[in-house]
């Protein structure tokens, strides 16, 4: 091979390298920009409201020398540019303080907490888009139709209805009135002594052990707060769905294989769906991390014990470590969730790879 066709070669590799390096550049610059604007939200937010933090530990009643003194040493007596330092330095090393309510570093309260809230999100993902997806699907292709009307019409009482009274309403009929489904909580107290979890995952770590009476408890449980979350996901994933396919549908490519004699079940489910799947990646994932960030009404509702009724409970005792900690990592698993799906996205798009 000739040195000038050597050299043609070595361009286009160099020049994927530097597309590629700066993509990378821009995501990490990103990542590092929102998440620096995600600590100085919550800490200007710590530092305004109506809460002393000092006062929240010590009391009212305490002395005026000893509330002065432990404000020196939890540095709120150093000018702010200097406490943002120290709690940025504080947050990266994992240090968010003690909690107020439970004593405990607040870190390890949110490991605590944090996989009961995973696996409701988790539950109610799955529900969405295994519903919402073909639901959507269905709306595009009879467009104008009963069903589209009929799926619409669920994606927009799924907008519209608050999810608080859906709850309510829902342990009304599905616990009170039918008994289908078992008492708000996470699980039986009968199991509460006698389960002992590994991760954290109820589901996984009674399967895990083969405790298949706890598995089957822990799921009556948790399927009716993860239907409910399901639900708000199907609305918004079936939208979104009807809008890529119907976007599809209306291509060239479209037309070509049906005029190449192909089945419709493969133009919908072989060609539309598979283009329209790149963006549903997105929705999908950023369905996800809303569950994370917004089940809190639900956990709430359901007695559920995950981070949304951690930071509702620590915010009505005037625990701000805990409810700053807690926002800060729900803050960041979003953020990484919304980068991670736009990292997918260009991956499994080469047209956006260079954007």
């Amino acid at each position: 091979m000739s040195t000038i066709e050597t050299t043609r070669e070595a361009r286009p590799r160099k020049g994927r390298a530097g597309a590629f390096a700066k993509a990378l550049g821009r995501f990490l610059f990103a990542a590092v920009t929102t998440y620096l604007g995600l600590l100085a939200v919550t800490f200007f937010i710590g530092r305004v409201v109506p809460i002393d933090p000092v006062l929240a530990i010590l009391g009212d009643r305490a002395p005026t020398h000893v509330v002065e003194r432990v404000r020196q040493e939890m540095g709120f007596n150093l000018p702010l540019y200097q406490q943002f330092y120290i709690y940025i330095r504080g947050i990266l090393s994992g240090d968010f303080g003690n909690s107020v309510l439970t004593t405990n570093p607040v870190m390890i309260d949110i490991r605590r907490v944090m996989p009961a809230t995973i696996e409701l999100a988790t539950l109610g993902t799955l529900i969405g888009a295994c519903v919402g997806v073909p639901l959507g699907v269905l709306a595009a292709v009879r467009r104008g139709s009963i069903a589209d009307q009929v799926v619409r019409v669920i994606g927009l009482v799924g907008y519209s209805v608050p999810i608080f009274w859906l709850a309510l309403i829902s342990l009304v009929i599905f616990y009170a009135q039918l008994r289908w489904v078992a008492f708000p909580g996470r699980i039986d107290i009968v199991f509460e002594y006698t389960f002992t979890p590994i991760t954290g995952f109820y589901l996984l770590d009674s399967a895990w052990q083969g405790q298949w009476d706890v598995f089957y408890d822990v799921f009556r449980h948790i399927i009716l707060p993860a239907s409910l979350l399901g639900y708000f996901s199907l609305a918004y994933i079936s939208r979104m769905t009807r809008s890529f396919m119907l976007n599809e549908l209306s291509q060239e490519y479209i037309v070509a294989a049906r005029a190449k004699g192909l089945s419709e079940t493969r133009v919908i489910w072989g060609h539309a769906l598979r283009n329209a799947a790149v963006p549903l990646v997105t929705v999908i994932a950023l369905s996800y991390a809303g569950l994370l960030e917004g089940s809190v009404l639900t956990e709430t509702v359901f007695s559920w014990p995950g981070i949304g009724l951690y930071i509702t409970n620590s915010l009505q005792n005037a625990d701000m470590n805990a409810v700053l900690g807690g926002t800060i990592v729900i803050g960041t698993i979003f953020i990484g969730i919304n980068l991670l799906s736009d990292l997918l996205y260009r991956t499994l798009d080469p047209r956006t790879r260079n954007r």
